[in-house]
């Protein structure tokens, strides 16, 4: 007695079919599984025996081998538990093996033959729509399935609607009775979370209107920010409120992050959310939380921040190989991962902020509280940041100590409302110009990443511009070309300062952003001076002049 059920692994944001082959025939009594499983799956064979008995069901008296195939590809994680299940049902003639056979099968097994939710349903679905093949999984997941493309089904009397479908079970009993046509599983909605988060109002910061333009930039743009300043200047609070002021994802960026999310186990009831990520690590984070890796090479911080934003806190604190590591991403918007027991890929498209004090002690550029080391600690604090990692940061501010005076005035009347309503019409604009540009065939067509596998298409996603901060080479002279006054003075400010290619880029797309801001067509010099009052190779430079 043979059946086969198909079931995926994982690589990074790749899926990868597995046939989960199993073979019940006379021998000794064992229950044997092969193909590079880890320990989770290879407990999976006493998941199953309990869950058999829980139904009153007792496996064969013979010997049961379950193969694991391709048998050189490592397999890990509790997902198994269901496939290995079907399989030894068929192989029992308790299900019909055509039952399965069009169908990815994802699951845990509980003890008493409930099904729990697992990562991953999100990208094995929309891998297995692409493939012409259903999806059965764990009632939970049912509405993460559900956004993989499929069409609605309609479930006949055999279970037959000639077109994939997701069948997504409470439990392996309910599953059995409908694959024996016994019982109809209603089919999942995709549904989505009411995004009612409540967020700190911008109207709750006194003083700092510097700074507040400068995150209304960075939020209309997509740019990376960088504030320095003393204790207590606010410049956490005024990372808080960014996505208070960012604009929904739209649908293709939900389903991109939600994937990510998916295969970290951190998607919650399902339901995609249209909410940017705003993620925070500590400064003790390692290499690996942020990037990815680990033993099985999991989706880091800056993947999970994908379409979002992560918030570094006390940047010169964190390890300095660390901080270098976020320059690839930085520019590629994804991270591979490379080991020696696995190569992945990651996408890694996310907004960069970040705070930092001048100094150890915080207080550098205050002449009555400076230590006295100044300005040499500053030089030494602010050291701990390259040079190539500060030329990624579109914009750097001082962001000083908020004066009595400003304390004791009224909360300010502009709001985080009023701004986000500023930062979504500048990104419709931005939008709308990249799709005419598009519709005139001047973006160029993105190969499909072949290390995304089965999602390779849908991988050409992570290098498409969806704002101002995305856009280099042509496309960026085609948006961004300034007028002769601008032009003139990028060029004197580019000798006189020092700025690289990348610099000058960076300054175009700031000054595009200003001029979105403005409702201007064409980059001006006033929009050219007022990106370069942002643009500093190194914010040491300012405090050592």
């Amino acid at each position: 007695m043979q059946a086969k059920v198909r079931t995926v692994s994982f690589q990074g944001i790749d899926v990868v079919p597995v046939d989960v082959q199993v073979l019940v025939a006379p021998g000794q009594l064992a229950f044997a599984m092969v193909g590079l499983a880890d320990k989770a799956v290879g407990e999976s064979r006493e998941r199953v025996r309990a869950s058999f008995r829980a139904l009153g069901l007792a496996l064969p008296p013979q010997r049961i081998t379950v193969n694991l195939s391709p048998a050189d590809l490592a397999k890990e994680g509790s997902h198994y538990d269901l496939p290995i299940a079907l399989g030894l049902l068929a192989a029992m003639g308790v299900i019909p093996r055509e039952s399965v056979s069009r169908f990815v099968v994802l699951g845990e097994l509980a003890l008493d033959g409930s099904l729990s939710r697992v990562p991953g349903v999100l990208p094995a679905a929309i891998a297995a729509r692409a493939a012409g093949r259903g999806v059965i999984c764990p009632a939970v997941c049912g509405g993460e399935a559900a956004w993989g493309g499929f069409d609605a089904a309609r479930h006949d009397k055999d279970g037959d609607t000639g077109q994939p479908q997701i069948i997504a079970a409470p439990s392996l009993l309910a599953l059995i009775n409908h694959l024996r046509g016994q019982q109809i599983l209603p089919a999942p909605q995709a549904l989505v979370a009411e995004d009612r988060a409540s967020y700190p109002d911008l109207a709750e910061i006194k003083g700092q209107e510097s700074a507040k333009r400068v995150l209304e930039l960075a939020a209309a743009g997509g740019h990376n920010l960088l504030m320095i300043g003393p204790p207590g200047s606010g410049k956490s609070m005024l990372a808080a409120r960014l996505p208070g002021i960012l604009p929904p994802l739209e649908p293709d960026e939900a389903l991109e992050a939600s994937m990510v999310r998916s295969l970290a186990g951190d998607l919650g009831e399902g339901k995609l959310s249209r909410r940017r990520n705003f993620r925070d690590p500590h400064h003790s984070a390692t290499l690996q939380a942020l990037v990815g890796g680990g033993l099985r090479a999991r989706p880091g911080e800056v993947s999970l921040a994908h379409h979002g934003v992560l918030f570094l806190d006390e940047l010169p604190e964190f390890n300095r190989a660390t901080l270098e590591a976020l320059r690839q991403p930085l520019e590629s918007g994804r991270v591979t991962v490379a080991r020696a027991n696995a190569h992945v890929t990651y996408p890694a498209r996310f907004q960069l902020v970040a705070a930092m004090n001048p100094c150890r002690c915080g207080h550098l550029m205050e002449p009555n509280r400076a230590c006295g080391r100044a300005p040499r600690c500053g030089l030494d604090y602010q050291g701990k940041l390259s040079g190539p990692l500060l030329d990624r940061i579109d914009l750097v501010i001082d962001v000083p100590p908020v004066s009595s005076a400003d304390l004791a005035l009224p909360p300010p009347a502009e709001g985080s409302a009023d701004v986000a309503a500023r930062v979504a019409a500048a990104r419709a604009v931005q939008r709308e110009r990249l799709a005419e540009l598009d519709r005139r065939g001047k973006l160029l067509a993105v190969e499909a990443d072949q290390s995304a596998g089965l999602l390779a298409d849908r991988a050409r996603g992570w290098s498409k511009p969806r704002c101002n901060a995305d856009t280099d080479g042509a496309l960026l002279a085609a948006i961004a070309e300034p007028d002769a006054e601008g032009r003139a003075l990028l060029t004197r400010a580019a000798e006189r300062l020092g700025l690289s290619a990348r610099a000058w880029h960076r300054t175009l797309r700031v000054a595009r952003t200003l001029a979105d801001l403005d409702g201007a067509d064409s980059v001006r010099r006033l929009h050219i001076a007022e990106a370069l009052s942002y643009r500093r190779p190194q914010p040491r430079a300012a405090m050592a002049a």
